[in-house]
């Protein structure tokens, strides 16, 4: 099965099967070690690997390409789950940036993002804050020509990794986005989840941050930037259920029980036909919402809503169907199976939870 038949869709340039396909095989031949319990170590060197590839240009940009960017998670997710979010965490940490930063701070911090030379996060989420932006209890005041931020971020993806962090706290004008230096915050608490990679807690006190945009024009800045990125994490979602629908079409085949192969059973043909359905749909609203922005120029706030929601719900539930199909196999730790169950978890809530999409969409329709 041609993974990479669906780029011939019209949502496509040539140069995204191109891209595709020469990811998937830089892929093949450099991700061998991208899997593992040291999850700090594993993704500093995937950003120098990705940086020096070329491929973090995708995600650290000017003028995102979604096509590009989703394609290059579809391809890195099927291989390696971490690969995939040492990519997108150098686009979403520096899409401030690139989005409103100036011609000195992209240079600073935007061109060795791209370079896999800094490692970037973005500090949105709090304790109390977390889809409601305008809850956000950090604060920012001025102190002469500069900034000091306090205050508690969480959910941190990067953090105690990281090199610069886009923090986003309220300011007499309002939320802004800020700019803070490693050794400028306390990212000493970390957080462990199901997957492992790296998240912490950040602490700031008297912490100075550098000012990106207008002082009160942070919450349309993070708005725009998850406008770019949330599509892309369909894209993820894609890459662990393909992987998941392979593993499962290998053991179909192979697995002999009651003198025929697991594959002959109706029970499983239906299976493996629910599971590719699914992907397909995913992929149709992924990409539609890529092509839209890409190629339209319009906004995708519900398009990205939907892609998201549909395809991390499928993916789960492909994922889930391939444990089954799998048996004791699908379970036993270091499983590519039994990895994708924990990675894929997490793609149903950040950016947005499931629910919260539900809600993007209805408030779109009802505008209309």
């Amino acid at each position: 099965m041609d993974r990479f038949a669906h780029y011939g869709w019209p949502f496509f340039d040539a140069r995204h099967e191109k891209l595709a396909r020469e990811a998937d095989a830089w892929a093949r031949e450099n991700l061998g070690h991208a899997h593992g319990d040291d999850a700090d170590a594993i993704c500093k060197r995937l950003v120098q690997d990705l940086g020096c590839a070329g491929y973090l240009h995708h995600a650290a940009s000017e003028k995102p390409d979604v096509r590009s960017i989703a394609l290059l998670r579809e391809v890195f997710a099927y291989h390696a789950g971490l690969a995939d979010f040492s990519f997108v965490m150098q686009g979403l940490g520096s899409g401030p940036i690139a989005l409103a930063g100036t011609a000195e701070q992209k240079k600073r911090y935007l061109a060795p993002a791209a370079a896999g030379e800094k490692i970037a996060a973005f500090a949105l989420s709090e304790p109390d804050a977390g889809s409601d932006v305008q809850a956000l209890a950090t604060r920012a005041r001025r102190d002469g020509n500069g900034w000091l931020l306090e205050g508690t971020k969480t959910w941190i993806s990067n953090g105690g990794i990281a090199d610069f962090y886009v923090v986003f706290a309220k300011a007499d004008e309002g939320i802004g986005a800020f700019v803070v230096e490693r050794g400028e915050l306390d990212a000493a608490e970390r957080i462990d989840v199901v997957a492992p990679h790296p998240m912490a807690v950040l602490k700031m006190k008297n912490t100075r941050g550098e000012l990106i945009g207008d002082p009160g024009g942070g919450f349309k800045l993070a708005m725009r930037n998850l406008d770019v990125f949330r599509t892309t994490v369909a894209g993820a979602a894609l890459g662990f259920a393909r992987r998941a629908l392979d593993e499962a079409l290998k053991r179909a085949r192979e697995r002999r029980m009651f003198g025929q192969a697991l594959a002959d059973f109706q029970m499983t043909q239906a299976k493996l036909a629910d599971m590719a359905t699914a992907i397909d749909a995913a992929a149709l609203l992924t990409y539609r919402s890529g092509w839209v922005r890409d190629v339209k120029g319009q906004r995708v706030t519900r398009e990205a809503a939907m892609a998201k929601m549909h395809a991390t719900e499928a993916a789960q539930q492909v994922i889930d169907a391939a444990v089954q199909l799998l048996g004791g196999l699908g379970v036993m730790r270091g499983h590519p199976v039994e990895r994708l169950y924990r990675e894929v978890r997490a793609l149903r809530i950040y950016e947005g939870a499931t629910e919260v999409q539900k809600l993007i969409i209805a408030r779109d329709l009802l505008k209309q």
